[in-house]
């Protein structure tokens, strides 16, 4: 597919998604305060998959999930690789009920960050990273023991796809601290869903989650921090390769 028709492809795209967003965000100021949590999280990730769907008709962008099947049915953590915005709407609609790590900033983009406001995530100052570790033992422990699994991206920022970021230790400490396994997920939606660029790129973003990874309240932070890196970044190879 040439450029020129993938950038008018990608500009649909964002008038849907901004339009899905405005009307999302609009319902979730309106009805919010009257429902409970769980179906707050239904209305707010359906408008993730219908930005899913959208990417679909509009880019050519397919879905391929692998491990599902590693999800257990109790609280966990979630580590995933970051790359782009989509896995942020994605593994909230896939994982659900979760809470994600994100950087505080993001809850006041208009509409967005309102909808975003309502699923209980944990917003961290990222300027200053001792506070913002505190924070997620404090809530992350909240929110696992509310029954909510807890996604994080432990490289902190969107590393471009076929590059590795600095993995940080927060989420296997939460996940030792809470007592919960660990849910390793790699993807390439940076090669679909490019990081700060408006074209996308036609294609099947491969999401691949794997076993869980246990833990004791003996365990090493950083050594299994090491472990889950180890596993995503070798998927993430084989994921270049196709």
């Amino acid at each position: 597919m040439n450029k020129p028709i993938m950038l008018l492809r990608s500009m649909l795209f964002y008038l849907l998604y901004m339009l899905i967003v405005f009307v999302f965000g609009l319902i979730s100021i309106i009805s919010g305060p009257f429902l409970g949590y769980l179906n707050r999280h239904r209305l707010l990730t359906t408008a993730g998959m219908l930005i899913n769907r959208a990417l679909g008709l509009t880019c050519g962008i397919n879905v391929q999930v692998d491990g599902l099947e590693n999800v257990p049915h109790t609280p966990c953590v979630i580590l995933s690789k970051h790359q782009s915005t989509w896995e942020v709407f994605f593994l909230q609609r896939l994982f659900m009920p979760v809470s994600t790590i994100l950087k505080q900033e993001l809850l006041k983009i208009p509409f967005f960050g309102w909808g975003i406001r309502l699923m209980h995530p944990i917003a961290i100052d990222r300027s200053n990273p001792r506070q913002a570790m505190k924070q997620v033992m404090q809530q992350g422990t909240q929110r696992i023991s509310e029954g909510n699994r807890v996604v994080i991206y432990p490289e902190g920022s969107r590393i471009p796809f076929g590059k590795i970021g600095k993995y940080g230790r927060s989420g296997a400490a939460l996940a030792i601290a809470a007592g919960v396994p660990i849910i390793p997920v790699a993807h390439n939606a940076g090669y679909c869903w490019p990081a700060r660029q408006l074209m996308k790129r036609p294609g099947t973003i491969h999401v691949i989650i794997g076993k869980p990874i246990l833990v004791t309240p003996e365990s090493n932070s950083q050594a299994v921090t090491e472990q889950v890196k180890d596993w995503i970044e070798t998927q993430q190879l084989r994921l270049s390769d196709q």
